[in-house]
């Protein structure tokens, strides 16, 4: 894109418009995944919905791909693309808790850690990501696992409500009683039914947890998996658990001599009012 069309841009935003000549541009087109290296044609660092709308209809108008960077976490760096325009939510991290009603409202850049820190206050809680910096947006428009869906269903599933804006530059609200058939696709149909620009969300009471983490060799693995497996099939619903296979971590709680090998891990939660650990 030339410098005249992005110049038209930048005079309908409150947010921040960064090209390649700007000095943070690498920085702003960097993602989570370092193997991710795209180089986009614009980076709109959104400030409100009315940047989304702007960028949107530019985008269609000049024929440009459209990429959304929510918390940035996706492992294939959905969130950027060659000369695409990129609408970046990296500023929009705010959670408004309504503890009487037992919602939460996400903006599109808020990661699970930021969700949590909001409602933890409250002693509220809802199924998020397994590590904080997950982006709210990409987990819930994709299914969202985490330590509480055992008890109270995916993220998808505590969807309450979603603004977005659509292709045609709209802006709707999608709920089960408000434009259902978005509302049905935008839980666990993935990113490109429109931008999503924030999230209601139904809230559980989830005060203080239990977590840990069990790191085995994996010469182990074979046995800790069918373990996990049996045990999960009856465990309460209160305790999440994810088995993994990782190379070992810097950690302190590790002996050195176990950094970077390979090993098999547990990771679990319990949020049941008293901690009782499996026998073995």
């Amino acid at each position: 894109m030339n410098g005249i069309a992005l110049d038209g841009l930048r005079e309908q935003l409150r947010g921040q418009l960064i090209t390649p000549e700007d000095p943070e541009y690498d920085s702003a087109r960097s993602v989570f995944n370092a193997m991710v290296d795209k180089r986009p044609a614009g980076i709109v660092r959104v400030a409100q919905v009315a940047d989304v709308i702007a960028g949107v209809n530019f985008a269609r108008d000049n024929g440009m791909p459209l990429a959304i960077r929510g918390g940035g976490h996706s492992a294939p760096g959905f969130g950027t693309w060659d000369d695409a325009l990129v609408l970046d939510f990296v500023n929009r991290t705010g959670v408004r808790v309504d503890p009487e009603a037992g919602t939460a409202r996400a903006e599109a850049g808020t990661t699970w850690a930021d969700f949590n820190h909001a409602t933890h206050a409250f002693g509220l809680a809802t199924t998020g990501g397994i590590v904080g910096s997950t982006g709210v947006a990409g987990l819930t428009l994709g299914g969202g696992i985490g330590y509480l869906a055992r008890k109270f269903g995916l993220s998808c599933d505590n969807l309450v409500s979603a603004d977005v804006v659509t292709a045609d530059g709209s802006f709707v609200v999608a709920s089960e009683d408000r434009n259902e058939d978005l509302f049905w696709a935008l839980r666990g149909g993935g990113g490109n039914f429109g931008v999503v620009t924030s999230f209601e969300f139904t809230l559980h009471p989830v005060d203080m947890v239990h977590a840990g983490i069990v790191i085995y060799g994996a010469e182990h693995s074979d046995t800790v998996a069918h373990f996990y497996r049996d045990y999960i099939a009856t465990a309460p619903e209160e305790f999440g658990a994810f088995l993994g296979f990782h190379q070992g971590p810097p950690v302190p709680f590790l002996p050195e001599e176990w950094h970077g090998k390979p090993v098999c891990v547990v990771v679990g939660m319990w949020t049941g009012d008293a901690v009782e650990g499996p026998s073995r």
